[in-house]
């Protein structure tokens, strides 16, 4: 047991020690919670997040900034590494690249397109997900209104074998220097399916990003609570 805990804080630790230079201004938002913004990490940039969600899992994501305007990465999610369960489960790692195409203009969005194969809601009895991954996507974001909301909306093919369509929209509003509220409505095809997602982000440095949030609203059971913390610095 202490083992299991001595890991998961060396996790959370490693992107502190692994640190070349400090990264002195705000980390680019290139997730509200789910949903896919046109964002890109600059080059020489990387992105660690830890979020902790249901079943006392824990997925650890690493993005960089290899080239300009095109972001790799890839993430290891662990099931039930949290609590007293003995049944952990390293499941299968997955990855995720983002190039964004247009910058955006006074009048028009910024665009990215991409591929995000990380997945939630394991179920170690069926061995199938509750969340599909968001597979290829189009992501559009600008800032609407008022300064400091922002939105992003998009579409996303799943699963290329069966070829469904998926929307999604989300807004994160900047209330302050060190605190945003999150919004988004994700997975829409059919209403039973798509997630209802809400959230907040602290801004502890501008670098160091504590998100707390509530997913699958209204879906009863499935609704989960999440809990993530991101750093990003430069390499």
């Amino acid at each position: 047991m202490m083992k299991k805990y001595f890991i998961l804080l060396a996790g959370l630790l490693f992107p502190f020690c692994a640190t070349a230079q400090e990264y002195d201004g705000y980390a680019p938002e290139t997730l509200i919670i789910d949903v896919p913004t046109a964002n890109v990490l600059d080059k020489y940039q990387a992105s660690f997040l830890t979020r902790a969600y249901a079943n006392g899992s824990i997925m650890e994501s690493l993005d960089f900034g290899v080239i300009p305007q095109i972001n790799l990465g890839f993430s290891l999610a662990v099931y039930e590494f949290v609590g007293n369960s003995d049944d952990i489960k390293i499941l299968n790692p997955d990855f995720q690249v983002k190039w964004k195409l247009f910058d955006g203009s006074l009048y028009l969005p910024a665009i990215a397109i991409g591929y995000d194969g990380r997945r939630y809601g394991y179920n170690h009895d069926s061995k199938k997900y509750m969340d599909d991954r968001k597979g290829g996507y189009i992501t559009m974001s600008r800032e609407i209104f008022t300064p400091g909301l922002n939105a992003s909306a998009g579409v996303n093919l799943s699963d290329f074998d069966r070829h469904d369509i998926y929307f999604f929209l989300g807004m994160s509003w900047r209330l302050t220097e060190w605190f945003s509220l999150l919004t988004e409505w994700d997975n829409i095809n059919n209403m039973r399916d798509s997630r209802f997602n809400i959230g907040a982000h602290a801004y502890i440095t501008p670098s160091l990003v504590l998100s707390g949030a509530a997913r699958r609203i209204g879906r009863g059971d499935e609704n989960e609570r999440i809990l993530q913390l991101r750093y990003v610095t430069n390499f």
